[in-house]
């Protein structure tokens, strides 16, 4: 069983920025996809942004050119770097570890961390 632990939300002024961090049980070195997903209120649960094993990303047209996902795999951390934030990211963020590919039924997911931006 993996074990994913989010940190970093919090509250902030429409503008301002926080970094989300997810940290892995396992090495995710050979994970096929490390993302960030949302969950709004009432809404259904969204991808936000993944990295591959081999680093290429992608984004929610939502979130595209103010957000930022990394991995550091000696940390076994994934990272979420997200700018310029506006109300509407007002969501619960779950990091998510996809190796299905390889590994059937190798999806896992974390607690949660809430974000809030004010406006």
């Amino acid at each position: 069983q993996v074990r994913l632990v989010e940190s970093g939300g919090g509250l902030v002024q429409a503008g301002g920025s926080l970094r989300l961090s997810c940290t892995s049980s396992e090495n995710i070195f050979t994970i096929g996809a490390m993302g960030w997903y949302r969950s709004a209120p009432g809404k259904s649960r969204v991808l936000v942004a993944v990295i591959s094993s081999g680093g290429v990303t992608d984004y929610a047209n939502s979130v595209r050119g103010r957000f930022t996902i990394s991995r550091d795999n000696a940390q076994n951390t994934v990272y979420l770097q997200m700018n310029s934030l506006k109300p509407e990211d007002t969501a619960v963020y779950y990091c998510n570890a996809d190796d299905r590919h390889s590994r059937p039924g190798y999806d896992y997911w974390g607690q949660g961390t809430q974000v809030t931006v004010s406006s």
